[in-house]
């Protein structure tokens, strides 16, 4: 565009929110094995038709903390964002080493309202 209208790196977006997926990236704190521990998440999930229930799942990022407490095996975590709690699993580093992260359940961040059985 002119100098004089908007660019195009002059709208304000929120990239994580640019596709129809449900997600949350930021700050968490996880409690696990009697510990709060502040990190870094990247989450999503979706509604699975197949058995009716809310998948969501992520990748930590990289904390020799959390590397100990797995130790290769899975590990039960609840994680808290500002938008919400979730119970879940801790698992599977990557070669990065981000700590897998997995629930199924209402997710610890606001999901699009997903078809299923009322309660």
């Amino acid at each position: 565009m002119t100098a004089h209208g908007p660019g195009p790196h002059d709208h304000n977006h929120d990239h994580d929110h640019d596709h129809d997926e449900d997600g949350y990236s930021g700050p968490a704190t996880l409690l696990v094995a009697g510990r709060a521990l502040d990190v870094e998440v990247r989450l999503t999930g979706c509604f699975q038709p197949l058995d009716g229930r809310y998948h969501w799942y992520g990748r930590l990022a990289p904390d020799a903390r959390l590397s100990a407490l797995v130790a290769g095996r899975p590990v039960p975590v609840t994680v808290c964002t500002p938008h919400g709690r979730a119970e879940g699993q801790l698992s599977d580093p990557d070669l990065w080493q981000r700590l897998r992260v997995e629930g199924t359940s209402t997710p610890p961040f606001t999901a699009m309202a997903t078809p299923g059985p009322e309660n």
